[in-house]
């Protein structure tokens, strides 16, 4: 009898925890709904799951294509679920009306709850309302001082060059991969500009550095990554690679605070060597500001973000260069001939030259829109309700305005599919511009080194291609296939090249 009452009372208890589990769950089932209400005329979209909303669509093929194929069932303006109700805008019509014409409403950034943790609104890109005008206004001014976007940086540029051809050149001949020297060169020019020196290839610290760039934006653009935006109070306690992403930044950090360090133990105030310097002079002069924005974990996250901006895209560019010159022979041999009829081989290019090789240019722009490395942008976040589209977008709303839909739009380009530098060149063989290329976006939040990446690319390229003529290895075809990594971002599958001095 005793242990048939033990029995019934431990059912008891079974059916209670069962019972609790139950409503528990159905009270998130319902929360989940009520805070994902769509309002009345929002885009429509595919239906999502509980919790994870439609972050297997996403994943269905690569990111960008998912994007694509959902686009043509639901049109141009579609919503999905990604941890929060997100519009999609396509088409190049859309993107600038949104991005350009209603540029205000469009200008913020959402919130990233793993970057919350520790950022908050500070820095360059995710930061919102008056301490990112701030710091963008504070960061363009500084640079351009430090010649972006003028002949001063030339130098400094062309210097970078010439380790990178001394790097090459140690190849002697044999076939190699180009990434790994591509994105230290790159990478040189804006720390020459933020730190205010430039770091041998070989220098540990930076490798450690480009290290871990590479690896937290791989994990943040990962599935787990994104679980962990679109469910942080779960994630947050469940095991796993995204785990990883708060070390990484930690350690990215605590590179950064060891620079600041090392400028404040020889600072001199009215001699300024670098971005790091003006901003420590800027936080003297804000201190009693409690509002300024200017402090050093401002300073910190700013610095992180002119990395990004002044590495990742620039680099990738290059490398997509290479790869359809080494493709296209023909191109390569178009290119050479305008640099030896405009440049010669006595004196290193200019960005004076700029004008007068509307071929080079145009390779350049194609390469650009063909790589498409930021395919779905960074996205934006709606300050105030708007109507986009036919559609009612209300505030708060995060929005991706994906530029691989207008670098690729059938309504803008004669052959969208097809990398054909004839896209920028009139029938004189003159550069044009088209209003349709936006790989740096557009509005408020165009990227911040547009200026810098765009004299890189034409000062790299141009000053690679007078120097050497770039083939395959014997026996290999070129092949444009490409790799999603750092934040969705799309490059090139590893490759080698071979390298023949002129």
């Amino acid at each position: 009898m005793a242990f048939l009452q033990r029995c019934i009372h431990v059912f008891w208890e079974w059916m209670d925890v069962r019972s609790v589990l139950i409503f528990f769950l159905v009270f998130l089932l319902i929360a989940d709904l009520f805070k994902h209400r769509v309002p009345k005329n929002f885009p429509p979209g595919p239906r999502g799951l509980p919790f994870l909303g439609n972050l297997l669509n996403l994943y269905v093929k690569q990111p960008h294509l998912s994007i694509s194929m959902l686009a043509e069932k639901y049109g141009d303006v579609f919503s999905i679920r990604l941890g929060t109700n997100t519009v999609v805008i396509n088409g190049y019509k859309l993107v600038k009306e949104a991005l350009v014409h209603q540029a205000d409403t469009f200008a913020d950034r959402p919130r990233v709850p793993l970057a919350e943790n520790f950022r908050k609104n500070s820095g360059l890109i995710l930061s919102n309302g008056h301490v990112w005008k701030q710091q963008r206004r504070f960061a363009l001014t500084t640079l351009k001082n430090f010649g972006v976007g003028k002949k001063t940086l030339e130098s400094t540029v062309l210097e970078e060059v010439r380790y990178l051809h001394e790097a090459f050149e140690e190849e002697q001949g044999q076939p190699f991969d180009p990434d790994f020297t591509i994105h230290n060169a790159v990478s040189n020019i804006i720390c020459s500009l933020v730190f205010g020196d430039r770091f041998e290839y070989s220098d540990t610290r930076f490798q450690e550095l480009l290290r871990l760039f590479e690896d937290v934006f791989n994990l943040q653009g990962s599935f787990w990554g994104q679980l962990q935006t679109a469910l942080p109070a779960i994630m947050n306690r469940v095991p796993g690679p995204h785990q990883k992403i708060v070390v990484l930044w930690e350690a990215l950090i605590d590179f950064v605070k060891s620079e600041i360090k090392r400028h404040k133990e020889d600072w001199d105030p009215s001699a300024p060597r670098d971005y790091i310097d003006c901003y420590l002079g800027e936080i003297e002069k804000c201190k009693e500001d409690l509002a300024g924005g200017f402090n050093e974990e401002n300073l910190i996250f700013c610095t992180l973000d002119l990395f990004i901006a002044g590495t990742a895209s620039t680099s990738t560019t290059l490398r997509w260069a290479l790869l359809y010159i080494m493709k296209y022979p023909e191109i390569q041999e178009k290119i050479q001939a305008e640099i030896d009829s405009m440049i010669g081989q006595a004196r290193q290019p200019s960005m004076e030259d700029k004008p007068n090789m509307p071929y080079t240019e145009a390779v350049i722009h194609e390469v650009q829109r063909m790589g498409n490395v930021a395919p779905l942008n960074v996205p934006r976040m709606t300050t105030e309700d708007t109507t986009l589209g036919g559609y009612f977008i209300p505030k708060g709303t995060q929005v991706f305005a994906t530029l691989s839909s207008v670098l690729f739009d059938k309504n803008e380009w004669q052959t969208p599919d097809t990398f054909n530098p004839g896209h920028f060149l009139d029938a004189e063989g003159q550069f044009v511009r088209r209003d349709a290329f936006l790989p740096f976006s557009a509005g408020k939040r165009v990227c911040l080194g547009e200026q810098l990446a765009r004299m890189e690319l034409f000062l790299f390229l141009t000053s690679f291609l007078q120097k050497f003529t770039i083939s395959s290895p014997k026996g290999v075809e070129p092949s444009l296939q490409y790799q999603v990594g750092v934040g969705f971002g799309i490059s090139p599958r590893p490759y080698k090249i071979c390298l023949v001095p002129r």
